[in-house]
């Protein structure tokens, strides 16, 4: 009876701790579609102009992504593509490279974002970094990504 007892008790204190133990993150955590919603502003000479899109991306297991979106930059709509790699850490920490294409092919940005993934492996948060514009200009910005796996 006393060996019950005390193998109860253990097993009470090890599942008191299962809650507190979460599964590091991986390109599995990644891999597969996510839909996402972007906003924020650009900030150009005349001042900050809105920008908001929509879109799907694909994550593999070899650290690459590809995708497209619908955004409005100042009210003009546009659709564009993307491709790039991202990194995860252990801690969910993500960060990425994305070159920005117009449906022509022609490069329009290429972008560093940083991030975390959330819900268990099934969102992400992200902040842009930095904007590069294909001649080597920055450009300034207040952007976020907030993206949930398909």
């Amino acid at each position: 009876m006393k060996n019950r007892v005390g193998l109860l008790l253990a097993s009470l204190a090890l599942l008191s701790l299962v809650p507190n133990v979460h599964a590091a993150c991986t390109d599995a955590t990644m891999l597969g579609k996510w839909g996402f919603t972007g906003t924020g502003v650009v900030i150009v000479a005349t001042g900050a102009v809105p920008v908001a899109a929509v879109g799907t991306v694909h994550f593999d297991l070899e650290g690459n992504l590809s995708g497209d979106q619908n955004r409005s930059l100042g009210g003009g709509a546009g659709h564009e593509v993307f491709s790039g790699t991202y990194t995860i850490a252990d801690d969910c920490a993500l960060s990425g490279t994305v070159n920005v294409y117009d449906d022509s092919g022609a490069l329009q940005r290429t972008s560093m974002l940083k991030g975390v993934v959330v819900n268990n492996g099934k969102g992400i948060r992200l902040i842009y970094d930095s904007i590069t514009l294909p001649n080597g200009a920055p450009l300034p910005s207040v952007l976020t990504l907030d993206g949930n796996k398909i």
